[in-house]
């Protein structure tokens, strides 16, 4: 049954839903709030069904089950910067002029704001044990696996850029740990800034795209040169 239809599905006489936001949005957003808050294992279908709004029965019109609720919820708060690797690869030589540091400070910005805007905070869900040993969780380490390794291109495309004499603190993390590993992990940083849904500071994706280029050793002067050629790029990204 396609889940785009949504005429004549009954709704719950109990919490009135916004007609603004499609019932699929409405049951996503109910279903954040309640797993960040419950848990998954703690949140029933009934439970989001009645935060919705809706009947039950009306939920499993949109999702066969609570994983590929929480499936979705997943791959919201990555599939927006997957989405933009190749576009931000593609800026830097062969294909472009963009230096390797605007690159990835772009893609750690567009990385941080995809979890800041997700909502209710849905980015912790990923290191919840009852999530990471569900079958669905394998798409979403599929995906950051992906990601990890752009970040491991686009940082080693930086230090070749600033010259193998930089001593970036990347040379001093222990060898377990990938430049990949380390800047995706930087930009995660901002799941636990979120914690309890707080409101984040402003300039928070400058602030750690900023950290993710020192991390490659950039001086700040090439830092604040790769912001404002980040910047002019990322303009012309917004429609992405």
């Amino acid at each position: 049954m396609a889940a785009g239809h949504s005429v004549g599905r009954p709704r719950h006489t109990g919490r009135q839903a916004s007609t603004a936001v499609a019932p699929r949005d409405e049951i996503l957003d109910a279903a954040a709030r309640l797993f960040v808050t419950r848990g998954v294992a703690g949140t029933s279908t009934r439970e989001i069904a009645e935060a919705t709004g809706i009947r039950q029965a009306s939920l499993y019109y949109h999702f066969a089950n609570k994983d590929e609720i929480v499936a979705e919820l997943l791959d919201r708060s990555l599939r927006p910067t997957l989405d933009k690797i190749e576009k931000v690869e593609l800026l830097g030589a062969p294909h472009g002029s963009a230096t390797s540091s605007a690159q990835l400070y772009m893609l750690l910005v567009l990385d941080v704001r995809t979890l800041a805007l997700a909502p209710h905070n849905v980015g912790v869900l990923a290191r919840l044990p009852e999530v990471q040993r569900q079958g669905y969780f394998d798409r979403y380490r599929a995906g950051r696996n992906e990601l990890r390794e752009a970040y491991g291109r686009l940082g080693s495309g930086v230090l070749a850029e600033e010259g193998s004499s930089v001593a970036a603190p990347a040379a001093a993390v222990p060898g377990h740990l990938s430049l990949g590993s380390m800047l995706l992990q930087l930009a995660e940083v901002v799941i636990r800034m979120r914690g309890g849904d707080r409101p984040l500071a402003a300039r928070v994706d400058a602030q750690i795209a900023t950290s993710g280029l020192r991390l490659c050793g950039v001086s700040v002067p090439r830092i604040e040169a790769a912001e404002l050629e980040a910047c002019s790029l990322i303009g012309a990204f917004d429609e992405l």
